[in-house]
């Protein structure tokens, strides 16, 4: 029976492609930053109408929450997209490259978005299969703190009945178009925003003394930051701080300035020293600048958590994939310091957050996520929505 159902949902993938490939591009065409994506968005219930799947709005802005009922009792389960683009100028020369400056889609949820609403598609002509209830959920805000799903679950997405699991896709230009990878347990890190302003006293650069540099004490904090990371964590467990920013309220060849802003990023795969951090990082800060003369304003800004790949929904998940695709395209993924706010539904309910391989069949070059020329195989769009409605409905039939 489960052979049957492959071939039911790779026919179905078959016959929806061109449609998501068309609205892919309409999408990356139109990129909409965090918690703007109106367009995107009416575009979403525009599909959604056509296929008469019910939805409700306006969570947490733009968000979209559709409902599948199967024709048997069940439980719930949620597949999440994500919506947003980045502040990024396109450089490809694609006929769908990005019409408004300064904005693309380099993260791939275009590709998120489209892929979910093909299984849509997917699942509601074969609701005769479907035991229980398919929440889709179309987010927006996944770039921006505090990210779209802490809005959405704030504003009540789990509630009354928590889902059974959640599953979430990324783009993936690491492995080629027709391939996934999964990975059980920790999988990402988390990530938290540092702001920094040095407050010294600015004066003529010939004379120094008369000054209290910030511009120097600076350059001993983001040294000092390094160190403070390097020689307070178990180096078994992984942590990055990077310092990705640095400027000044004026300041020239000539002028020391009074005061340094310094903007950067903390990760960390370990909650408990993740906020020992955070007031080691303080401590520091404050210290130096008062050996120096100086004062400091220090915000730190919580991010996204770690993200915690639930073992039994990862290994059902992987099992299914393997029969969908075969054993040689699913593959064990590494851990990444990059982070997602997928780890905040993880936290209400079991779920795994998996990788969709976009990258060129053919080996061309492949850009990473985030650059200004990241593309993928589209392809992959097929083996998207076939393979998260297998792993629905395969969890979720009747056969």
């Amino acid at each position: 029976m489960d052979k049957d159902l492959v071939s039911i949902i790779k026919d179905a993938a078959s016959q929806y492609f061109r449609t998501v490939v068309e609205i892919r591009r309409d999408l990356h065409a139109h990129p909409e930053l965090s918690f703007k994506e109106s367009r995107t968005s009416e575009r979403v219930k525009e599909f959604l109408s056509q296929l008469d799947i019910p939805f409700s709005e306006g969570w947490a802005g733009y968000g979209i929450v559709a409902s599948i009922t199967g024709h048997h009792d069940g439980p719930i389960v949620m597949l999440r997209a994500d919506m947003d683009a980045l502040p990024i100028q396109e450089e490809n020369d694609l006929p769908y490259r990005s019409v408004h400056d300064g904005v693309m889609h380099a993260c791939g949820h275009d590709v998120h978005t489209s892929s979910l609403l093909g299984v849509a598609a997917i699942l509601q002509h074969n609701r005769e299969h479907l035991k229980g209830v398919v929440k889709l959920i179309f987010q927006p805000g996944e770039e921006k703190l505090p990210g779209g799903a802490s809005i959405m679950i704030r504003e009540g997405l789990m509630e009354p009945v928590s889902p059974q699991w959640i599953l979430g896709q990324h783009v993936y230009p690491s492995l080629p178009a027709g391939h996934v990878g999964f990975r059980k347990g920790l999988y990402m890190a988390s990530s938290d925003e540092i702001y920094i302003t040095v407050k010294g006293k600015g004066g003529h650069a010939a004379t120094p003394h008369l000054c209290i540099d910030p511009i120097l004490i600076a350059s001993r904090l983001v040294v000092g930051l390094q160190e403070l990371v390097s020689r307070n964590i178990d180096p078994l467990s992984p942590a990055v701080l990077t310092i990705g920013r640095i400027y000044s309220n004026g300041g020239a060849t000539n002028i020391i300035p009074d005061t340094v802003q310094l903007e950067g990023t903390l990760r960390a795969m370990d909650e408990t020293w993740r906020f020992r951090a955070h007031q080691l990082i303080r401590d520091f800060v404050d210290h130096t600048c008062k050996a120096s003369g100086a004062t400091a304003e220090i915000n730190i800004v919580i991010g996204y958590p770690s993200l915690q790949n639930n073992d039994q929904v990862t290994s059902m998940c992987q099992n299914a994939a393997i029969r969908f695709l075969g054993k040689d395209k699913v593959h064990e993924l590494p851990r990444r310091m990059s982070s997602e706010d997928f780890a905040f539904y993880t936290l209400e309910a079991p779920g795994t957050f998996y990788r969709l391989g976009t990258g060129w069949v053919d080996e061309k070059l492949n850009y990473p996520v985030h650059s200004n020329r990241f593309n993928i195989d589209e392809s992959s769009l097929e083996t998207g929505m076939g393979l998260m409605a297998y792993l629905t409905l395969s969890n979720l039939s009747d056969r």
